[in-house]
């Protein structure tokens, strides 16, 4: 069983295998009686082209449901985007007045700095000059910084993909808040929450059809790593946008 995934973007994949992507990894391979092997290559532009699009792998672990350039298992988790602030700045809505002077974290998506959900939510408010852009090049995953700003006082709210923000929030002392952040109700359109399934070559039904009949089969394995690495659940957890 060959994946593609990145060296060092926990909380997801490391090559030392301490992610939760990893050990599910090691799960469905175990499962299929299969030797488990990995190409490692950072999550930049051309990803799939560079890996599975030239044979070099099986599967990749965590995908989007809706992910087009490969066939998709179904989900098995639900998350979303979440604020991590001190205590003391709680926030847990775009609505709040704050946030027009809080100075707010977001990430950036791929080689071109493209926008997530909550920047765009941001500037549909007009709240651009205070927002500090993170982006994928740096030391370490993009979120790990911004936690550690917020933790540091550099910024009072960052806003990052759940599962990340999740992971590095809880490695901090004094603990930090972490709300999910739903969808404002004048974005309609800009979704917040992303089902993620695994993914492998388009037309390989087959290895689609075993991994997501393991899936079906160790579930109660999968939900117990992901509680271990306090992956926010749109699916499970009440409070969280479905």
């Amino acid at each position: 069983m060959r994946v593609c995934a990145d060296p060092d973007n926990l909380p997801y994949s490391r090559t030392d295998g301490t992610g939760f992507e990893n050990r599910i990894a090691a799960m469905i391979a175990a499962d299929m009686q299969a030797t488990l092997t990995y190409e490692w290559l950072p999550l930049r532009r051309g990803f799939v082209r560079k890996t599975m699009g030239e044979g070099k792998c099986d599967l990749f672990v965590g995908v989007p449901k809706d992910f087009e350039r490969v066939l998709t298992t179904r989900p098995y988790y639900r998350s979303s985007y979440v604020f991590v602030s001190r205590p003391e700045d709680r926030v847990v809505s775009f609505d709040d007045p704050r946030l027009a002077r809080l100075r707010i974290g977001v990430q950036l998506v791929g080689n071109d700095l493209a926008a997530t959900p909550p920047g765009l939510a941001l500037a549909a408010r007009g709240i651009t000059d205070n927002v500090r852009g993170f982006t994928v090049f740096g030391e370490g995953p993009a979120a790990q910084r911004m936690i550690r700003a917020v933790a540091a006082k550099e910024l009072d709210v960052a806003i990052a993909w759940g599962p990340q923000a999740a992971y590095f929030s809880a490695q901090i002392e004094p603990s930090l808040v972490v709300a999910p952040a739903k969808a404002p109700s004048d974005l309609p359109g800009v979704p917040f929450v992303y089902a993620i399934a695994a993914g492998v070559r388009r037309g390989d039904q087959a290895l689609r059809d075993d991994v997501d009949a393991i899936i079906d089969r160790r579930r109660a394995e999968i939900d117990a790593i992901l509680g271990e690495y306090r992956v926010p659940r749109a699916d499970r957890e009440p409070g969280l946008p479905r």
